[in-house]
């Protein structure tokens, strides 16, 4: 099991939960009753679960693709660590999360 902490937009503690390795992060988030959406059902077709990351987080998890930048374009209070939720497996290192 891997920990996962939600921060509010402040930056504030809202929760903490454990996932399993190999899952989605938007599933854990939803899961954990955070205001993510995920209209597009993980197809790169909104922004609706734009989350934001540690700088050590966000180098972890790899590149972001053309697809996901251009959707990240459109989400709001975007920063130089925003991913899409959808597109985030949990590995087996403690992840945090900022929901703007």
């Amino acid at each position: 099991m891997t920990l996962i902490t939600f921060l509010r937009n402040d930056g504030t503690l809202d929760r903490e939960v454990e996932a399993d390795q190999g899952s989605n992060l938007l599933d854990v988030a939803q899961a954990a009753g955070q205001p993510l959406e995920g209209t597009c059902n993980k197809q790169l077709g909104c922004a609706t679960c734009h989350v934001i990351l540690t700088k050590a987080d966000f180098a972890r998890f790899g590149p972001v693709s053309d697809e996901e930048e251009y959707m990240l374009d459109l989400a709001w209070d975007v920063q130089s660590t925003s991913r899409l939720a959808c597109q985030i497996v949990i590995d087996s290192e403690p992840l945090t999360v900022r929901i703007p």
